[in-house]
């Protein structure tokens, strides 16, 4: 490749990875004078990639946001990342399956060839989780209007279907768009009830406009993720579960840890380690201990003790009532 169109892409790699460039700086980077980065962007510009020039003592420069989309420019690990996330679009919820596979085909045209035969050497067989209630659709148009208004920091009112129909419409302060579970939440302020809420998605008719500016409250914990795996486990925290019960493991911690959740893994041994953890109830709990598939030492307390000999009788009494011919 000629010395000058490395020099572009590296120039152009630059631009994309922050938002402002001082000139002097670009220079050092690549080597170069400071007169050599105005013609290389002037150059780029000639391609239609749509620099600005900042002003001020060092002067600087701007990738901004052009009305068409120049040549992209990806690396190696840029294309597999982007092949990746488009063949597990159809695991989203999102609506978006059909899109992605255009969108998958025409990145791939352009790319160059080096990277268009690696990015079909990977092929992504995306299956969408089964559960008791299948994954919902959602609207992209309905995540793109959430989003803004999360973005904007905009008040926002929607009908929710499910609600009493002659309710009024709900308003709320959107914070966050998240997925759980194969579905898409808006976690936002509802105004009306003076409380955090989540809010499915696909159950979400935007009314228009949105309304006005508002001053963002900090969410419970500070973090999205943790506020919303408490919420859906019922639990403020991780460690207010109504039942909660210490036993020992003859399995690895590493193991373990791997499927405990919020519980807490101490690792004792080569093949032993401690185990706390917490549940609805104490024949729950029981339950959610036995799917390590290891012998158990219960610790305390006595209730998950009891537990524990509830459900032997359980199991036991069903495998009594087994039909021999299946046994």
């Amino acid at each position: 490749m000629p010395k000058t169109s490395a020099r572009l892409l590296e120039l152009l790699s630059l631009l994309q990875a922050r938002r402002d460039w001082p000139g002097a700086l670009l220079a050092d980077r690549l080597a170069v004078s400071p007169r050599t980065v105005r013609r290389d962007v002037d150059r780029l510009r000639e391609l239609g990639y749509p620099i600005a020039a900042t002003k001020g003592p060092d002067g600087g420069y701007r990738l901004g946001a052009g009305s068409e989309l120049p040549p992209l420019l990806f690396d190696d690990d840029q294309a597999v990342a982007l092949a990746v996330a488009l063949q597990t679009a159809a695991t989203t919820g999102a609506g978006i399956e059909e899109a992605a596979t255009r969108a998958l085909n025409t990145v791939r045209q352009v790319m160059p060839a080096r990277l268009r035969h690696r990015v079909d050497a990977l092929r992504v067989t995306a299956v969408e989780r089964q559960g008791p209630w299948p994954s919902p659709q959602v609207d992209p148009q309905v995540l793109v209007t959430l989003s803004a208004a999360v973005h904007a920091r905009e008040t926002l009112r929607f009908d929710y279907a499910g609600a009493d129909p002659a309710a009024p419409p709900r308003r709320t302060q959107p914070h966050h768009l998240v997925t759980w579970g194969g579905r898409w939440y808006l976690v936002a302020w509802d105004l009306d009830r003076d409380d955090w809420r989540t809010f499915r998605v696909d159950r979400i008719s935007p009314r228009v406009p949105t309304g006005p500016r508002f001053t963002p409250r900090d969410l419970p914990g500070g973090d999205v993720a943790a506020f919303i795996a408490h919420r859906f486990s019922g639990a403020a925290g991780a460690r207010d579960w109504p039942c909660r019960g210490e036993v020992i493991l003859h399995r690895p911690a590493a193991v373990v840890s791997g499927f405990a959740g919020d519980a807490v893994v101490e690792e004792l041994g080569p093949d032993r380690c401690r185990l706390v953890m917490g549940a609805w109830s104490w024949p729950g709990l029981a339950a959610l201990i036995g799917r390590f598939d290891a012998d158990i030492e219960v610790i305390g307390p006595t209730e998950l003790q009891a537990a524990f000999a509830h459900l032997a009788r359980r199991f036991a009494r069903a495998a009594q009532l087994a039909d021999p011919q299946t046994s």
